[in-house]
């Protein structure tokens, strides 16, 4: 498989886009046909970009990423203060070696975070993830610097679904409403240690099972793999992390409503009507789908300390 994973990736300056963003006619710009244009052509052949002129400054996105790695320096037992638990609605740190993908166990500690929300908002299915996202203690700081990158991570990430909605045939605002007109997201901030090891991996062979991600990561540390894929498949990926020293990633994935019913859209059906895609085997809920996800790979959290 390893053979097959893309070292490289398409480069996309989307600030054409964002200029023009809540301009309803916005393809009549020959500069957002242009990003539309690529967006299209990424999502189709790698499924994966990366994107410059998206308005998030360098400087906070560096100070998202040195913050990380000082929570991660941390001695043990002060990460573990804010311990992931069923209690605390899923949210906070994971030590290495508690999340699994397929089965085998990944070598990565990371903080996880949802969206906070009004309890009894999402019923029965969303009071599994009710609570607060957990920070540390000593570091009112870093909280606030990560609820001002999350806002502007959720803006930048509706502006490229509005490119992408135009790729597909369609408005602007197609995958808003009732689709993601009230977005959920989920955010891992992840810290793989350097191990020099081919055989050791990070997080293994997955597809993003959500709508749209956004990754923030070391820059002189290369460990994402990529598969190719299909038509605007999520795309298999994985993580090694062959260097020596330490990478932070804080990956953030922009979500459709949390009791949205998951279908393709009709405007895809009527783009492709002969791909069997664009026909509906089984309708999912994106919250139970979630918590489906969230339980699974939890299912013995409690076991460690």
């Amino acid at each position: 498989m390893a053979t097959n994973f893309k070292p490289h990736l398409p480069i996309i300056d989307i600030s054409p886009l964002l200029v023009k963003c809540d301009d309803p006619d916005m393809m009549d710009d020959t500069g957002v046909a242009e990003v539309v244009r690529k967006l299209d052509r990424a999502c189709r052949d790698v499924g994966f970009f990366y994107v410059i002129g998206h308005g998030i400054s360098e400087s906070l996105m560096r100070k998202v990423k040195e913050m990380t790695h000082r929570f991660f320096e941390l001695p043990y037992e002060e990460k573990l203060k804010i311990k992931i638990t069923p209690a605390a609605g899923y949210r906070g740190y994971q030590k290495i070696g508690v999340n699994y993908t397929s089965g085998k166990q990944d070598f990565h500690e990371a903080i996880d975070c949802y969206r906070e929300f009004k309890q009894g908002k999402y019923g029965e299915t969303g009071k599994v993830l009710e609570g607060l996202n957990q920070w540390p203690d000593n570091s009112q700081e870093y909280k606030g610097l990560m609820d001002e990158y999350i806002k502007l991570c959720t803006d930048l990430s509706r502006n490229i679904l509005r490119g992408i909605s135009l790729a597909l045939g369609g408005s602007p605002y197609e995958f808003e409403g009732e689709m993601v007109g009230d977005p959920f997201w989920v955010m891992r901030i992840i810290g793989y240690p350097g191990v020099n090891q081919e055989n050791v991996i990070g997080c293994g062979a997955h597809t993003d099972y959500g709508l749209l991600t956004l990754i923030n990561q070391d820059d002189d540390k290369t460990a994402l793999q990529i598969l190719s894929n299909g038509v605007y498949e999520s795309t298999l990926h994985r993580v090694i992390n062959n260097a020596p020293l330490y990478r932070v990633c804080i990956a953030f994935f922009y979500e459709t409503n949390f009791d949205a019913m998951v279908e393709p859209l009709e405007i895809f059906k009527e783009k492709y009507p002969g791909d069997k895609r664009s026909q509906v085997p089984k309708r999912v809920v994106y919250g139970e789908h979630l918590v489906n996800k969230v339980q699974t790979t939890f299912a013995n959290l409690l076991e460690y300390s």
